[in-house]
């Protein structure tokens, strides 16, 4: 017979308890859902799918106020979204059979929002195609949008290339920039006295301003636009780096000198890392104000890419491609914000992963 010490047992529920993930802890403290609400949550996670099939009723059943060119686009479209959905809900449900709920509970997170959007894709059509309340061609429906999209798209990925190899070019030159700039600012009050006073002269300055002048100054028109973006990137990450460093507690450092840290260790080993947050906290910063830039830069002198395409198509009234380029832009942009957040959580994984 053999006796367990409850100081043992004690222990070990306590390192399974500290292995625990946040969300597993979430799992066990929610209380158990009635019958109403596990329906309630199948109707809202069902409820995508009839709005993506309201939003096929409405474009095909209503008579069209205007003409419409090749109108199975569209509802190929739309298509697409649902039978993504479809395989969406059904890997969430093959997953919680297999024991993981997280999948469905994102599902159902975002079910509303979806269904918002097919509402919304919905009403843009009816208030265009149909009805004309938002004049065409001047606001034109989705379907004129997608067929000239898939005309010219090889014009459209051309700028969009240009547009990408400009805004990534000016973006990293000015993140580097600005976390040497911002690291050294921060953890050395020496340099922070002489570049503060040149931060605080730029900061108040939007971006926008520096256009007409570095369009005239630069030797070429794509090297000022890099330039434009480069600055507003540098900024937002040397304000970001430095708050951050100046942030750490002290008592850190004291401790690292005290085990005989060299000054680089207490840079990247005490400094960065704790005032991480900060640093990718600017660095999404930086790149909503490249995304501003680039386009102003694109507008107004840059001769090439999806802001100058823009520009261009409106000058012939072609407002068709106009809002295809813009729709390409907020595809873009959302793309890469969302690269940039699965970084951030990825490197501060630490703040959503094991409790301790």
């Amino acid at each position: 017979m053999s006796l367990k010490n409850p100081q043992n047992t004690k222990n070990t529920d306590s390192r399974q308890l500290a292995q625990l993930t946040r969300q597993q802890l979430k799992e066990l403290e929610e209380k158990e859902k009635t019958s109403w609400q596990k329906a309630l949550d199948w109707m809202i996670m069902v409820f995508p799918f009839v709005c993506g099939i309201i939003a096929v009723a409405e474009y095909w059943m209503i008579p069209n106020g205007s003409p419409n060119k090749n109108p199975y686009t569209y509802v190929g479209f739309l298509a697409i979204l649902i039978a993504a959905y479809l395989i969406y809900f059904a890997f969430s449900v093959v997953k919680k059979l297999m024991g993981d709920k997280s999948v469905l509970d994102m599902l159902r997170y975002r079910a509303p929002l979806l269904s918002a959007l097919f509402l919304l894709l919905a009403g843009y059509d009816y208030l265009t195609l149909k009805t004309g309340v938002l004049t065409q061609p001047f606001v034109p429906c989705l379907n004129y949008i997608i067929n000239i999209a898939w005309v010219d798209r090889a014009y459209l990925l051309e700028c969009t290339l240009h547009t990408l190899r400009l805004l990534f070019l000016g973006y990293f030159i000015g993140v580097a920039l600005g976390l040497v700039t911002g690291i050294t600012c921060g953890y050395s009050e020496k340099v922070r006295y002489w570049v503060n006073p040149i931060i605080k002269f730029l900061g108040p300055i939007p971006t926008s301003t520096w256009i007409p002048i570095v369009m005239v100054v630069a030797s070429s028109l794509f090297k000022g636009a890099v330039f434009i973006i480069a600055l507003g990137s540098w900024f937002a990450v040397t304000v970001a780096s430095m708050t951050g460093i100046s942030n750490v507690d002290k008592d850190f450092f004291d401790a690292a000198r005290t085990l005989g840290a060299s000054s680089r260790q207490l840079v990247f080993r005490v400094a960065i890392p704790h005032a991480m947050p900060s640093i990718l906290q600017g660095c999404t910063q930086a790149m909503s104000s490249a995304c501003v830039a680039i386009m102003i830069a694109e507008m107004m002198g840059v001769k090439a890419g999806l802001g100058w395409y823009m520009n261009w198509a409106k000058s012939w009234a072609a407002y068709d491609k106009m809002f295809a380029a813009l729709f390409v832009i907020c595809f873009i942009f959302t793309v890469v914000t969302k690269a940039l957040d699965l970084i951030k959580k990825r490197v501060l994984r630490w703040q959503n992963g094991v409790v301790k």
